[in-house]
């Protein structure tokens, strides 16, 4: 298979190479992709406790990787700050690069599943006195996710050098944090005593659902017609085609979570024929996104299955097999809930046991590559832009 220019230029764009370096070598080439590791441990506690059956029994163990998720995304935000503080220059690159730009929507995604965390753990932990605090980081996610939707496609339009070939599904990264932070906003309005409050929350997330879903479906489009005329990516980027999975599922989701409490929410403002239609339409445009997902679904297993036939090397795009099935499978239990449907609840708890597998494979062998020092490497420095 003959590679893009831009792949040949930098083959190594998640690859594992390099040897053990030292504290301040890992802030020099730490990179913003490190924070898909929070959004796969994230979705994973979050989807742990829905499981047919056995889900009360697993809740400590997703209150535990919540935990895990708050650590990590603590940790991360420390040595990307630092990298900022010690290395501006060379950390600046970041906005040049091609991929790794796309990155910068993982941090406030994993944002996200803490915030997601603290409405479905930290209440119960800690009681509603954290809602103002949650409600205000829900905010700031929110800004880091309406800068990142434009400012990452800005930059690819006035500075990146791209070509249809090298594009990969990464493109979405950017993009879907605006529908994770409605999806979010979503899950936290029933929990907002102020009537005022949950209407704006609402209504925001609304607006984040549609400034995220059309733009990341038209990016879909393109990514099929892609692959259909230069067929599938570098094994390096096996893991992205599993990345379409995730604006479906989180669309999905969204539309379920905002249009459950929008009866009440709208009523409480005059507005509750909206409200009930605001309902109907989240519930079928659920199921419908949900339908396209099944798509997705088949397509990214066929597509593994033919990549792991020559091998897939390692790197930490290997996250990319977590969250995009961690949301798909959100929205399938809260489908099952929705229509009574015990199916739902059946195919939900299977893609969960498929999650934590790939979960504990990734996280593995992520823990091991860090211990190496193999995984901090920079594109950005690694490579003349």
């Amino acid at each position: 298979m003959t590679l893009p220019n831009s792949i040949k230029k930098s083959p190594d764009i998640f690859a594992i190479f390099g040897k053990r370096c030292g504290s301040r070598e890992v802030i020099r080439q730490f990179t913003p992709n490190w924070f898909a590791a929070t959004m796969g441990t994230g979705i994973l506690a979050l989807t742990l406790p829905q499981m047919s059956g056995i889900g009360p029994l697993l809740r400590p163990v997703g209150e535990g990787l919540w935990f895990v998720t708050i650590g990590l995304f603590l940790l991360f935000s420390a040595l990307y700050a630092a990298r900022w503080i010690l290395y501006g220059q060379e950390a600046r690159r970041v906005f040049g690069h091609s991929v790794v730009s796309m990155f910068i929507g993982t941090i406030p995604m994993g944002l996200a599943t803490i915030i997601n965390g603290c409405c479905v753990f930290g209440l119960s932990l800690f009681g509603s006195s954290i809602i103002p605090a949650v409600q205000a980081l829900w905010w700031v996610d929110v800004a880091m996710a309406l800068a990142c939707g434009v400012g990452i496609p800005y930059l690819m339009f006035t500075r990146h050098q791209i070509s249809l070939e090298s594009m990969t599904a990464v493109w979405l990264l950017p993009v879907v944090a605006a529908e994770v932070a409605g999806a979010t906003g979503g899950l936290l309005v029933p929990h907002l005593a102020d009537a005022h409050a949950g209407f704006v929350v609402l209504i925001t997330s609304y607006v984040l659902w549609a400034y995220s879903v059309p733009v990341a479906l038209s990016i879909l489009a393109i990514l099929i017609l892609r692959m259909a005329l230069h067929k599938l990516p570098h094994e390096s980027m096996a893991a992205s085609c599993w990345l379409a999975l995730g604006p479906v599922g989180t669309g999905a989701l969204g539309m379920l979570v905002m249009g459950e409490d929008a009866p009440a929410v709208f009523a409480a403002h005059g507005l509750a024929r909206i409200g009930v239609i605001a309902q109907g339409v989240g519930v079928m445009a659920g199921l419908v996104l949900w339908g396209l997902g099944v798509w997705w679904l088949v397509l990214a297993l066929l597509i593994t299955g033919r990549y792991l036939r020559s091998g897939i090397p390692f790197n930490l795009g290997w996250w990319g097999y977590t969250f995009p099935l961690g949301v798909y499978v959100a929205a399938t239990y809260r489908l099952g809930l929705m229509f009574d449907l015990a199916v739902f609840g059946y195919i939900a708890t299977v893609l969960t046991l498929v999650l934590a597998f790939l979960w504990l494979v990734v996280a593995s062998r992520t823990l091991a590559g860090a211990w190496k020092g193999d995984l901090f490497v920079s594109p950005c420095i690694a490579t003349r832009m």
